[in-house]
């Protein structure tokens, strides 16, 4: 059975309100996380993901810019932990709407399995011609996760400002606005894991 976990939805809310991004640990319990991992990794050896792009629809393959392999979850079989995890990802996009107003409509999410050594280069989320992402969402499923595994989510709370390291820990939720700040994948050392995705607009 998946237990629920109580993740601090008011400071996540008071921090996507103030600074415009929040790191909450604890936001899916480990038996979750575990569970979810296992989906993923299943859905991984059946053949489901295939190497990421870049820009719209992803076509372009890019390795220098990104290494990460990805399937989105509407083309997946949906199984209790991913059913229960995009559950609880729906709870806070009504909670968001309701508090911040932001007019969230739907989400875009896709499991996004990084390889040993591979990484994604800073960038931002939204494309210039289409204002529709409006809040990403990593959710990381990495047990254990070591500082010499490497694999941090660089991240600039200002364009021209020192960054943060934030590790990938399992269970740790990572929400900022789309359009605002820029965030890069730094190579692991181990596979890397998480379900990543956007709040879009209409």
């Amino acid at each position: 059975m998946i237990r629920r976990a109580t993740p601090d939805i008011p400071a996540i809310l008071e921090a996507l309100a103030g600074p415009g991004w929040c790191v909450a640990s604890g936001f899916l319990e480990r038996d979750h996380v575990a569970a979810l991992a296992a989906e993923c990794r299943q859905a991984h050896a059946a053949g489901a993901f295939h190497p990421a792009g870049v820009g719209r629809g992803q076509s372009a393959r890019r390795e220098e810019i990104r290494g990460d392999h990805v399937v989105w979850v509407d083309d997946l079989e949906r199984g209790p932990a991913l059913g229960a995890a995009l559950d609880r990802l729906e709870d806070l996009r009504q909670v968001v709407n309701r508090t911040l107003f932001l007019g969230l409509f739907d989400a875009e999410l896709h499991f996004a399995l990084y390889p040993p050594g591979a990484g994604y280069q800073r960038h931002l989320d939204r494309f210039r011609d289409d204002d529709r992402r409006t809040l990403t969402t990593i959710l990381y499923l990495n047990a254990d996760w070591q500082a010499e595994d490497g694999g941090l989510l660089r991240f600039w709370p200002e364009a021209d400002g020192p960054h943060l390291d934030i590790p990938p820990l399992g269970g740790t939720l990572v929400t900022f606005l789309s359009d605002r700040f820029w965030h890069e994948v730094l190579p692991a050392h181990r596979e890397r894991l998480s379900l990543t995705g956007w709040f879009r607009r209409r």
